[in-house]
């Protein structure tokens, strides 16, 4: 409860330009993984892609978080953080020892998150995810026909993602739940991305989410790339579209407020234990150093923290000019 005042009141401040408080993050995306067996055209960890900078999206020497590298996050997190999301850019599930991850994170009191594509996911693994006390599965379904999906999930099977949702749904409410997990864990919910591609089945998602095991179901729009002269993907009613068409014909970002919370309470950490402002750094580009070398409170309020955050608040930097925060 003190470091999430002492957030508040730093970013509060921060927004008049005054002093910093030094606190830590509330929450944390942990990278399991940093490959992926798709091809999504708009993800750069599966289209091998290089970024302005130069630098590989994915990092090939060490595509799995070693044990410790995960063992000193738990350690250093443990007393301060009540939120890990297991997922960055990377495929989560390839990673072989996620459930243990997961169970030690639930049994230090903290809640746990997990972004997949389903592809990996077998019965087995679901109900270890369960034993492990897992709270949350997000499953993307960017289309229910494999026409619609594998649109955008190029080298994924639909079928798969069904069949996912089955056995997560029939793995909780079959094998008894954790101490501290909450009844009904995990919540499963179905994520859909909202694509010219798929905006067809937006009713069907509606319809049939919960026949198919998933709780929830969340659309989110889309990042896209090259933009500016319009995209194949992009829905056809442009209130579902991050990009508006501007008075000289070319698409802008939509105008985002002021301010920006997520990089004052929380982190990503990369599978070699880079720590990063936020899930748009896909680059590692603003790196404020690595977990290994210098502890994550340092990290967290140094010079190079400290000024990303003052940058960001005046979205000056790169990456937030996507961001849909």
């Amino acid at each position: 409860m003190r470091n999430a005042l002492r957030c508040y009141a730093s970013y509060a401040l921060g927004l008049f330009g005054s002093v910093h408080i030094a606190h830590r993050p509330m929450f944390l995306s942990v990278e399991p993984a940093s490959v992926c067996q798709l091809h999504c055209p708009e993800c750069p960890v599966g289209q091998s892609a290089l970024l302005s900078n130069g630098k590989k999206e994915r990092n090939e020497s060490s595509p799995f978080m070693p044990r410790e590298v995960w063992q000193r996050i738990l350690t250093e997190a443990k007393p301060f953080v009540h939120t890990i999301q297991f997922y960055f850019q990377g495929e989560p599930l390839l990673h072989k020892n996620l459930p243990p991850m997961i169970r030690e994170a639930c049994e230090a009191g903290i809640y746990t998150i997990v972004s997949t594509n389903a592809q990996a996911l077998t019965p087995e693994l679901a109900k270890e995810l369960v034993r492990a006390g897992l709270n949350k599965i997000i499953v993307s379904m960017d289309g229910i026909t494999q026409d619609s999906y594998g649109a955008y999930r190029i080298g994924g099977n639909v079928e798969r993602c069904k069949e996912a949702l089955r056995w997560l749904d029939e793995a909780k409410n079959a094998l008894p739940f954790r101490e501290g997990a909450g009844v009904g864990s995990p919540i499963i919910e179905l994520q859909v991305l909202r694509l010219r591609t798929n905006e067809h089945e937006w009713d069907a998602f509606r319809r049939e989410y919960k026949k198919m095991g998933a709780d929830r179901l969340v659309f989110k729009t889309a990042q896209l790339y090259g933009y500016a002269n319009g995209h194949p993907l992009m829905p056809s009613d442009p209130r579902y579209c991050r990009y508006i068409k501007g008075a000289d014909g070319l698409y802008h970002r939509r105008p985002i407020s002021r301010g920006c919370f997520r990089v004052w309470s929380g982190a990503v950490i990369t599978t070699t234990g880079e720590v990063l402002p936020c899930c748009y750094d896909k680059a590692h580009a603003h790196s404020f150093g690595n977990i290994m070398e210098t502890p994550l409170a340092e990290l967290y309020n140094n010079e190079k923290a400290v000024a990303f955050r003052q940058e960001a608040l005046r979205h000056k930097p790169s990456i937030c000019h996507e961001c849909w925060k």
